[in-house]
């Protein structure tokens, strides 16, 4: 007979030693220096979290930044912008490159600085000294300056609505030399010197007639311009029908309030507008912001564009894959995860939840794989039956909804073992900060879990997806686990990816290495 005292100790030396506390003092393993800055990169809004303040996440990235050197950094600033969609992170890593690297720098810059809000938010962390540097610079300001040059007048002045800084004192920071006389009266107008207005752009010129009441015709610029301007309902039809698809989605309830929806027409038009295949995959939006959008809607929002936003969702998500074999999806509702999953911002919180996304995530694989097994845990699973034909929506309200105990991220694993149950890929979606189970062995009760469930299915594959920033995982990396964060549509690629076995090395680690500067 076998002896099961041995046994018991040859498989507790597969499972490698915990080598950190997580933030509930629980024994976690420290992901490396380029896994955690990964992590934040794909997550990192610099506010507060349920874990960590702002002040912490910064002073953890620097130190990150720092540890890992300038071509990683290189690398995460473009995969964190290009893929993950992030604006603060890559803006900060193109910022601290400028110290340490002037050739990375400049090439990060033309890859992540690509819209105005980036812009500014790039300008005000060099302005803020947090990367070592209180001003631009002469490179910095070479690159702002060759940033508007290769800009047409309209485009930068519909660009250029927001403040801290406004668009004026980064004229007056850099200097640029104008190369026409048009765009010297721009420039002039910009920052509130006398200009020749005839030469200004035609839509200045517009914009301009109807602020002073001379003109009825409403100037093509973006609303927040116009707002505190006096505007009949038919100038907020005309707005709704131009708005850019990330204004429509996050403005439904104040153009229903302006009457918009009213207008005869402009209900379709907007719905035909959220549910464009074409205008999603160019807003580069997150599934979890339509889920926002839809439970926020207003009654006033008619029926056809709230449906428009379902169907959206269900393109959102067109790269979630089909993987072969069973899959069990195991969302994490516990208390923590009831935290805004970008953080705490001082009138800006967003009413999204790190339980929404996990929810999302569970929904949106359940929907492309009918056969996969969702799994909420906090404490313990808690059962739910969901219906794979279901909307995405209505399936991720419904899990969102459960929950609140303390964390188990075993007690999925464990539920399946108890079950005897064959698998072939589990993912858990987390923010990682799991403490019930945290009396045991040499690893975590996760880890011990996972490799009693691999001496059954030997080929089976461990993801766990953390929503949050975060310093530590609950699974250490190998062949057969992959951490990743992040709350975009390209997890699902990713998974995909180390589902087909296609990831090597250290999987996302190595999807990011590949980023050409």
């Amino acid at each position: 007979m076998a002896n099961k005292t041995l046994l018991q100790t040859i498989f507790g030396g597969l499972i490698p030693a915990t080598d950190t506390v997580n933030s509930e003092k629980a024994p976690a393993y420290a992901l490396s220096p380029k896994q955690a800055l990964a992590q934040y990169a794909a997550t990192g809004c610099f506010n507060r979290t349920f874990y960590a303040s702002a002040e912490d996440q910064l002073e953890r990235v620097l130190e990150l930044c720092q540890a890992v050197g300038p071509e990683f950094v290189s690398q995460v600033a473009i995969y964190s912008r290009q893929n993950s969609y992030m604006k603060d992170m890559p803006a900060l890593l193109c910022a601290w490159l400028s110290a340490r690297s002037p050739r990375l720098h400049e090439a990060v810059f033309a890859q992540v600085i690509d819209n105005a809000k980036t812009l500014r938010t790039y300008v005000q962390i060099m302005r803020s000294g947090v990367v070592g540097r209180k001003s631009l610079g002469s490179a910095p300001k070479r690159l702002v300056r060759d940033w508007m040059a290769s800009r047409d007048e309209e485009s930068l002045f519909r660009s250029s609505a927001g403040q801290d800084p406004s668009f004026a004192d980064i004229l007056k920071m850099v200097h640029p030399a104008p190369a026409s006389e048009r765009r010297e009266a721009f420039y002039g107008y910009m920052l509130g010197r006398a200009c020749d207005q005839a030469k200004l752009p035609e839509l200045v010129q517009q914009y301009q007639r109807f602020k002073d009441g001379d003109s009825g015709e409403l100037p093509d610029v973006p609303f927040t311009m116009l707002s505190a301007l006096p505007l009949s309902r038919q100038d907020w039809a005309v707005i709704a029908t131009r708005a850019s698809w990330q204004t429509t989605r996050m403005n439904l309830n104040t153009f229903a309030r302006h009457g918009v929806f009213e207008v005869p027409g402009v209900a379709k038009i907007v719905a035909s507008r959220l549910s464009d295949a074409g205008e999603i995959a160019r807003a580069r939006v997150f599934p979890y912001q339509l889920l926002i959008a839809y439970t926020n809607c207003d009654q006033a929002v008619p029926r056809i564009v709230r449906d428009a936003l379902q169907d959206a969702m269900e393109l959102a998500v067109a790269h979630v894959p089909v993987i072969e074999g069973k899959v069990f999806v195991c969302p994490d509702v516990s208390g923590s995860m009831k935290s805004p999953v970008t953080g705490t911002r001082r009138g800006a919180t967003t009413a999204v939840q790190c339980i929404d996304v996990a929810a999302l995530v569970a929904a949106s694989i359940l929907r492309k794989n009918p056969s996969a097994e969702v799994l909420p845990f906090e404490q313990t699973v808690v059962r739910m039956d969901l219906n794979p034909r279901d909307s995405i929506l209505s399936n991720a309200r419904r899990l969102a909804t459960i929950g609140g105990g303390g964390t188990s991220c075993s007690a999925p694993v464990t539920l399946l073992n108890g079950r005897n149950a064959h698998g072939d890929l589990i993912i858990v979606v987390s923010d990682n900060e799991s403490w019930v189970d945290s009396a045991r062995g040499r690893g975590t009760a996760l880890m011990a879990a996972w490799q009693k469930f691999r001496q059954r299915n030997p080929n089976a594959k461990l993801v766990c997806l953390d929503v949050q920033p975060n310093r530590t995982t609950q699974a250490s990396e190998r062949e057969d686990i992959l951490n990743i964060g992040g709350f975009s549509d390209q997890v699902f690629e990713v998974i995909s990816a180390f589902a087909a076995g296609d990831l090597n090395g250290d999987h996302w680690i190595g999807r990011i290495q590949a980023v050409a500067v």
